[in-house]
């Protein structure tokens, strides 16, 4: 009997060691995992401006789609701006740019999901276009952006009432006309 309670008392004792081992070797190794980490940073603006990027380029291919007159790749461009709206993350922004991008998001979709819709009546993605501009056109003054941008103006839009477009080149490809006056309009501001 005494045998047997020595080698239970053996066994508890090599045990409780063991135990206390791991638990100073596992807390060890946290130490190391958390020291090994990369250290939190604050990155709200690059992460908000790369969440905006995908509404920007759906943008930029919807404009080039309208300056060649297609129609087809308009629509295209106007569900590729939905889905980068789906996808966008409103809790890494700050203040003001989550009050800039809520008081836009509704028309932003809204116009978008027109141009989405309507492949094959260029004249209606158009319309839509031009109102989606100006939003766009905030954004990018709320959110920055990391290329360089063109506010373009063409006078003749909408029976002489103008309208704007963003652009990532210099020369003028003008979305209103396409084709029929390609040329018309000038650069208004460089967003940077």
């Amino acid at each position: 009997m005494k045998k047997i309670i020595t080698v239970f008392s053996i066994i508890i004792i090599a045990n409780t060691s063991c135990n206390t081992g791991n638990t100073e070797e596992n807390a060890g190794d946290k130490q190391r995992v958390d020291t090994t980490a990369p250290p939190p940073s604050n990155h709200t603006a690059t992460t908000a401006k790369a969440s905006i990027k995908g509404i920007t380029d759906g943008y930029l291919h919807l404009k080039n789609a309208l300056a060649t007159d297609n129609s087809k790749d308009a629509a295209t461009a106007g569900k590729e701006i939905l889905t980068a709206m789906y996808n966008i993350d409103t809790v890494v922004m700050d203040a003001a740019q989550r009050k800039t991008y809520m008081a836009i998001s509704d028309d932003l979709k809204e116009n978008a999901e027109h141009i989405g819709a309507n492949s094959g009546k260029i004249e209606h993605q158009r319309e839509h276009f031009g109102m989606l501009s100006t939003d766009l056109y905030d954004l990018i003054k709320t959110f920055g952006t990391d290329k360089p941008l063109f506010k373009d103006y063409c006078p003749m839009a909408f029976d002489k009432k103008g309208a704007i477009w963003i652009s990532e080149v210099k020369e003028i490809k003008n979305p209103y006309f396409g084709s029929e006056m390609s040329k018309c309009g000038e650069i208004k501001e460089e967003l940077k």
